[in-house]
């Protein structure tokens, strides 16, 4: 099996091999455009490297165009195992029978995959690109957690508890969807950003928001991000977030109330630890 790895040119090859690929990887080129159907996977008898190599794929392996090396550009999760077995390809295998636009869909299928780009760099190499996504929030509904990205997309995975840190995010699909777009602003305040740790949607119409796992913030529907800044200000100025305060409502531009009683806002319910995906929470 081939092993991935990042971009470097490849030794150099016998002087006889590089003739021959000189001519005939042209014409190797030439008689693939001219035959694409063969190659598309929808031919009779066609093949991945995986099984038998049609004939054209065949003939260029007896020229020397077989499987040397995969060349993966932004792995990080995803494992190497699994990028091979979405090739289809091993060691040696006749380059011309991996079909990239079947390893593009079943690397895309993957959890971690974003988006997926692969390309036969003849003779031997085949490079991936991979971006994958990037966890941005664990997201409640339902009695259950799951793995967001950006785009809300869920990203399946068994165990949450190395997600902890991030924020979670309660509420429906609209929630999830609309996620980023909170964290984004709530992110122009960066210090009391980090200390966020849930944020709720309310209603569908605002967030009330979390912070150090104690301290309720109830966000107004208009102009959410002037109303988190002067929190953040009264925050540097005041300490107000480290007294006896339970919530602070933000919805009326001209006051402020803060809470310091021992009942919590019954708008924000209980946020659990992340735990396995499935399981009730």
């Amino acid at each position: 099996m081939p092993r991935p790895r990042t971009s470097q040119r490849g030794k150099r090859r016998p002087l006889g091999l590089r003739r021959v690929l000189l001519w005939g990887a042209p014409l190797a080129l030439a008689a693939g455009l001219a035959g694409g159907s063969v190659l598309s996977g929808t031919a009779p008898g066609h093949t991945t490297a995986e099984g038998a190599a049609t004939p054209f794929a065949a003939l260029g392996a007896k020229l020397g165009l077989v499987v040397a090396d995969v060349e993966v550009e932004g792995r990080a999760t995803t494992d190497v195992a699994t990028i091979i077995a979405a090739l289809g390809a091993y060691r040696s295998a006749p380059i011309l029978a991996v079909d990239p636009a079947r390893a593009k869909t079943q690397l895309e299928a993957l959890p971690w995959v974003r988006s997926a780009a692969i390309e036969r760099r003849l003779p031997g190499t085949l490079y991936v690109r991979l971006i994958e996504r990037e966890p941005l929030a664990v997201w409640q509904h339902d009695g259950k957690q799951e793995l967001i990205d950006r785009d809300g997309t869920v990203i399946p995975v068994p165990d949450l508890s190395r997600f902890a840190k991030l924020p979670t995010i309660v509420g429906d699909d609209q929630a999830r969807h609309g996620a980023a777009q909170l964290l984004d602003a709530l992110a122009n305040e960066s210090q009391l950003a980090a200390r966020v740790t849930a944020a709720v949607l309310v209603g569908d119409r605002r967030w009330n928001v979390r912070i150090d796992n104690a301290i309720d913030v109830l966000l107004p529907v208009e102009d959410m991000t002037g109303a988190w800044a002067r929190l953040a200000e009264l925050e540097r100025n005041n300490r107000l977030l480290q007294r006896d305060v339970q919530a602070v409502d933000l919805r009326l531009p001209d006051r402020l109330v803060v809470r310091v009683t021992d009942a919590a806002p019954k708008e924000m319910p209980t946020v659990k630890k992340a735990r396995a995906v499935g399981k009730n929470t």
